[in-house]
């Protein structure tokens, strides 16, 4: 109830006050009216949330504030507020226009709201002089609402290129005016691009695929400026015409080359949105799915037409392009140079042969470049005052390859100067003449010339060959053989004449003795073309090599034949060495004279005797006179009727030898033996045949023997006798006693002990037995020793 009441008296209260300022005051000026003019309104602009602070105009400190508002399109107005300096009222329905409070008459409107817009009126009392004055502040308030965030409304996100999209930027709220701007960002460009519209409505007609991206529009207004977010628009479009291109890069008229056995890539593409798809083709022959082909190692079966085929799979459409690849390949190997002679001039021939495209040739000298041309050519360069040594080059270049490849020819001139020779075929039919003159570049030319310098056959490089029919009258003529080289002046020559052999022999007579060695020899002393040495023997038959201890020795322009154990029926007689050629003959003759060795002198065996037991002999023997002896030989023969061969019993026997021991013979039967010196192969006369006789006979090694052989058998009995009688002296009493001291004794040692033994046993002979216990009973025992004596 008490609080009912005070807002009784204040609500009475701020209706009196504004009952008071409705009238005429103290001063009697007139209120304004609350129709008055517009124009007369101080205009106050707001932000709606924002704060806003409305003064009650200038002047002293007024004694009452009165705040009215009147709504847009309301004639009546409404309380605010009101203050009297000590005490503010502020009206519930105020709360519509913010939060609203006083500040030292000022009415403060924060978090303003948009219901704030229209205009208020702010009465306000002063006191001066004493006297209370009114005073009136009319405001237009007008309250700004920001831009809220744009959004971008695509008609079509994904338009097919060619089509129409329009693009709205949607504003929720903002106080007018709103001013639009578009922006445009490719998915792979630098930034973002102003579009050149500035309304809410962007039209692409027709929409392309540089319009593919993303769209941002912009909003502003006098209070703020926002950005809508992106809207992407991804236009379909494609695909285009592919395009191809090759790695390595090479172009041609037709298409693209590559080198062989490198790595070639083809890349293809086809703009188009979404990305294409790609199949590579080879004369109609699918050979890879992808954008990139890679021929890995390149060949020359790999040349020919190569298409990628695009496809868009959601527009279902196709596209495609085709090239030409050809491979390059190089000629196999390096060039070839050359060098042919021709007068005063060369002539450099190059080749290359093969690869595709034809590799390109070019000659280059001393003096310059030379021609070019693709897989050969030719250049034909004067010699003249063209030094030795000259060197030219043929450089061939060809795309497959990085480097170029070069053969060089060098001219230079061949050394010395042609050398001739001849030659006859077999059986001397033709003669053949050869000259020479090899080295140098290019090679010499030869030619071949008669007596009259007319030439004779064509020329030739290095070696020329002429062949002649053998003829007599050819003996003597002259042949020129005539060299020409570029490099060379005047031209060099050789010449040969041709003529008949010459030959001479070592001597003309040789002798030597039956058995030994001979050496017959003869030299070729000129003859053109060179001569066939041979010898004819005795007989005028050749001498073969090998036959009848024959051998020859060929040594340059020496023939030598060696003639072994000489035999004079064989060997003796006149020996022809011949030579000869083409064009004659010669021979020169050697006597060959083969003595026989003397006889030896005569032997006579001086004795022949048995060794022990007849199988083997002692022989010795004597010479009867003088003369040369290369040996001895024995032979022996049995003495049985019939037989009258005789063998050899020894044959190695020195000439220096005068016995000979001959063994394994038989005892039971008697030999005959005879000898004979011998003089190489000759064979002196048999000696006297003899028969082996027994050695002469000697008693007194015998007698010894048989006597040494004796007193040992008696030493032995006597001993076993002794023994016997000692141990039986009943047998033996006298002999018994004797040998009894003795055997006290023992017995006597050193070199007297055999006589001493034989002394007691001739005294126990003599002597009785002194113990007749020591006599036997047993019966005598006879002992019989046999003596044998051996010769």
């Amino acid at each position: 109830m008490v609080g009912q009441r005070a807002r009784h008296r204040s609500s009475s209260l701020v209706l009196l006050m504004y009952l008071c300022l409705l009238h005429p005051g103290a001063s009697g000026q007139p209120q304004p009216s609350p129709g008055a003019p517009a124009q007369q309104a101080v205009s106050v602009q707001g932000v709606r949330g924002s704060s806003v602070e409305l003064a009650c105009g200038p002047g002293p400190t007024p004694v009452m504030v009165l705040w009215s508002f009147t709504p847009l399109g309301s004639p009546v107005p409404q309380p605010v507020a009101l203050t009297n300096g000590v005490v503010s009222k502020v009206e519930a329905a105020a709360s519509a226009l913010g939060s609203v409070s006083l500040r030292n008459g000022s009415l403060v409107l924060e978090e303003l709201q948009e219901g704030a817009r229209g205009h208020f009126l702010c009465q306000a009392l002063h006191t001066a002089d004493g006297q209370l004055h009114a005073a009136y502040s009319y405001l237009s308030l007008a309250v700004l609402v920001p831009v809220s965030k744009p959004q971008v409304r695509l008609s079509d996100p994904s338009p097919v290129e060619g089509t129409s999209v329009v693009a709205t930027c949607a504003v929720r709220e903002g106080t007018g005016p709103v001013t639009f701007t578009w922006q445009h960002q490719a998915p792979r460009g630098p930034g973002k691009v102003l579009v050149e519209v500035v309304e809410p409505l962007l039209r692409l007609d027709p929409v392309n695929r540089t319009h593919l991206g993303w769209f941002v529009c912009s909003a502003h207004n006098t209070v703020n400026r926002l950005s809508s977010p992106g809207a992407f628009l991804d236009v379909i479009y494609g695909p285009d015409k592919p395009v191809i291109t090759v790695e390595p890069l090479g172009l041609t008229e037709e298409g693209f080359w590559a080198s062989e056995r490198e790595e070639v890539t083809l890349s293809c593409l086809a703009a188009s949105n979404p990305p294409s798809r790609y199949v590579w083709l080879r004369e109609d022959t699918q050979v890879h799915s992808g954008p990139t082909y890679v021929i890995a190692t390149a060949s020359r079966t790999h040349t020919g037409l190569y298409t990628c085929l695009a496809h868009n799979s959601h527009l279902d459409t196709r596209t495609q392009t085709t090239v030409q690849l050809t491979v390059y390949y190089p000629p196999e190997g390096q060039p070839s140079c050359a060098v042919l002679p021709s007068p005063r001039a060369v002539t450099l021939p190059c080749t290359w042969p093969g690869g595709f495209p034809p590799a390109q040739l070019q000659w280059e000298g001393p003096q310059g470049t030379g021609p070019t041309a693709p897989s050969n050519v030719t250049w034909s360069h004067a010699t003249a005052q063209l030094p030795n040594g000259s060197v030219f080059t043929c450089t061939g270049q060809h795309p497959a390859l990085a480097l170029p490849a070069v053969c060089r020819i060098t001219l230079w001139e061949p050394l010395w100067s042609p050398t001739c020779w001849t030659t006859a075929s077999l059986g001397d039919q033709l003669i053949m003449l050869s000259c020479r003159w090899p080295g140098g570049e290019p090679p010499a030319v030869l030619g071949w010339l008669d007596g009259q310098q007319r030439p004779l056959g064509s020329n030739s490089s290095s070696l020329a060959i002429h062949l002649l029919q053998a003829q007599d009258n050819l003996a003597g003529r002259e042949f020129t053989c005539r060299g020409t080289h570029p490099l060379r002046s005047p031209d060099p020559y050789c010449q040969l004449q041709l003529e008949a052999p010459q030959l001479a022999v070592a001597e003309p007579r040789v002798s030597v003795l039956e058995g030994g060695e001979a050496m017959l020899a003869c030299v070729l002393q000129h003859g053109t073309p060179p001569a066939q040495l041979l010898w004819l023997g005795p007989q005028l038959r050749q001498v073969e090599q090998g036959t009848s201890g024959f051998t020859l020795y060929p040594e340059g322009a020496w023939l030598r034949l060696h003639i072994q154990d000489a035999d004079p029926a064989r060997h003796k007689g006149t020996y022809q060495c011949v030579a000869s050629n083409a064009v004659g003959s010669h021979h020169r003759s050697v006597q060959l004279e083969v003595l026989r060795y003397p006889a030896p002198p005569n032997v006579t065996i001086s004795r022949l005797t048995y060794a022990r037991h007849r199988r083997e002999v002692q022989l010795q023997w004597v010479l009867e006179g003088s003369g040369n002896l290369t040996g001895f030989l024995v032979q022996r023969r049995a003495s049985i009727p019939g037989t009258a061969a005789w063998e050899t019993a020894a044959s190695d026997i020195e000439p220096e030898s005068r016995g000979r021991r001959l063994g394994g013979l038989d005892p039971g039967v008697l030999y005959a033996f005879r000898i004979l010196a011998l003089n190489h192969r000759t064979a002196g006369l048999p000696s006297p045949v003899k028969t082996p006789a027994d050695p002469p006979f000697s008693a007194y090694p015998a007698v010894l023997a048989a006597a040494g052989t004796g007193v040992v058998v008696a030493t032995v009995a006597c001993l076993l006798l002794f023994q016997y009688a000692a141990r039986h002296p009943e047998t033996f009493p006298c002999l018994g006693q004797w040998l009894a001291p003795m055997e006290q004794r023992g017995p006597q040692r050193g070199s007297r002990g055999g006589t001493e033994a034989r002394a007691g046993t001739e005294a126990a002979a003599t002597t009785p037995s002194s113990d007749p216990a020591q006599e036997s009973t047993e019966a005598p025992v006879n002992v019989t020793i046999t003596v044998t004596a051996t010769p």
